[in-house]
């Protein structure tokens, strides 16, 4: 089945039950379109927004589709990373890796971006399969962490660490051996990756590409929605975030059956994972806003087996309940970042090929809330701090 496609609490725990859910008013507007996949978010050292497109695939091999496998993925070289600067859109960086269906969906390809702290972007590239497929593609960009080296319209990048043979030598979770590193973030030196393939997070030293494992998440029993036993559902892990402790915060999209409520946030201390939220749905991205509030982007509200796309920002509020931000106009949203004035950025129709917006809005928080039913209403624990996609799996 389809497998798809910071916050300083000093002291105490917070543990809340059935804390109620509202919406607030929300405006927004579309500030770029006609994007193949778009996927990353992030705000550069000169203020400018960057967006990883994973383009639309081509005409070069095919391998079975991670989604489907009796259909086909093919590579193009059709991947991208966009800036969008004093309003203009354009590529800066052109000829990325992409895999994609003949119609450009299921697509695989640059998922992420991220800045050092000199400037220097770096981007992480996608892949959704065992990594020995690389050698029949003849491409071997794919599963890697890549470092930019120009952003002037060209296809100037060098390799950094190869993330996906890690998940082939090491096999930390002991299941198939299937890499899709999905999302990143730079702490000093070091990048995080999480590989929401192989249910891990990695560390990666920028200076030498020693690729060392940081955490694993493992499966649990959830109800079978169709009767009869519990049945073991992957975390799927595919959002990082950096709390202001320097720690790293982590979110699953989870695995078949996509349960409604069944998403967690995970706080990684010394290789563990802690729960620190649960109650999500379909987490794709999360982050902390410069008051140390946890947003959480749900890819699909109701659940993949809804059928249902349409997506949801959530706040974490301090007192612990949730306020939802934006839901209407969120159709299959993978990343957002907040800007310098109060705006928030959301990569919206992140599946859809010369379809793909980037979305601006401010939300206001002095307007009325108006409750909201909550559909995952459940136990909300939010642990002391001391100081995606995978796209697809069958």
């Amino acid at each position: 089945m389809l497998k798809h496609l910071t916050f300083a609490t000093i002291g105490a725990t917070i543990v809340a039950l059935g804390l109620g859910n509202t919406a607030l008013a929300a405006t927004f507007e579309i500030i770029a379109s006609d994007l193949d996949n778009p996927r990353g978010l992030t705000i550069g050292s000169n203020g400018s927004l960057y967006i990883t497109e994973a383009g639309r695939g081509g005409t070069g091999p095919c391998i079975p589709s991670p989604a489907n496998p009796t259909a086909s993925v093919c590579y193009g070289s059709t991947g991208a990373l966009t800036r969008i600067e004093n309003g203009t859109v354009s590529r800066v960086v052109t000829g990325l890796p992409s895999l994609a269906a003949p119609d450009g969906s299921e697509a695989l390809g640059v998922h992420d971006v991220a800045f050092d702290s000199t400037g220097r972007p770096y981007v992480l590239v996608g892949l959704g399969s065992n990594p020995a497929v690389r050698s029949t593609l003849g491409v071997l960009e794919f599963g890697q962490l890549l470092k930019i080296n120009a952003l002037n319209g060209g296809s100037d990048w060098a390799t950094i660490a190869d993330v996906s043979v890690f998940r082939q030598s090491e096999h930390p979770d002991r299941g198939e051996v299937d890499s899709n590193p999905y999302s990143f973030v730079i702490q000093n030196n070091t990048a995080y990756i999480a590989d929401a393939g192989a249910n891990d997070l990695l560390k990666v030293n920028l200076d030498n590409g020693e690729v060392d494992l940081a955490a694993v998440f493992d499966s649990r029993l959830v109800t079978n929605p169709f009767g009869g036993s519990d049945i073991p559902m992957q975390s799927v892990p595919n959002a990082v975030a950096s709390g202001s402790d320097d720690t790293v915060y982590v979110g699953e999209l989870t695995g078949f059956p996509f349960p409604v409520g069944g998403a967690r946030v995970y706080r990684v201390a010394d290789g563990v994972p802690e729960v620190f939220a649960e109650g999500f749905t379909n987490i794709i991205d999360l982050d902390f806003d410069s008051n140390g509030n946890l947003h959480v982007l749900e890819y699909a509200t109701d659940g993949l087996l809804s059928g249902d796309l349409t997506g949801a920002l959530i706040r974490l509020n301090p007192d612990g309940t949730r306020t939802t931000l934006l839901k209407e106009g969120l159709f299959a949203p993978t990343s957002f970042t907040f800007g310098d004035s109060g705006d928030i950025f959301i990569a919206n129709r992140g599946i859809a090929v010369g379809q793909g917006e980037i979305i601006r809005f401010n939300y206001d928080d002095d307007s009325e809330s108006v409750p909201e039913p909550s559909s995952w209403i459940g136990l909300l624990a939010i642990a002391s701090v001391g100081g995606f996609l995978k796209v697809s799996r069958r």
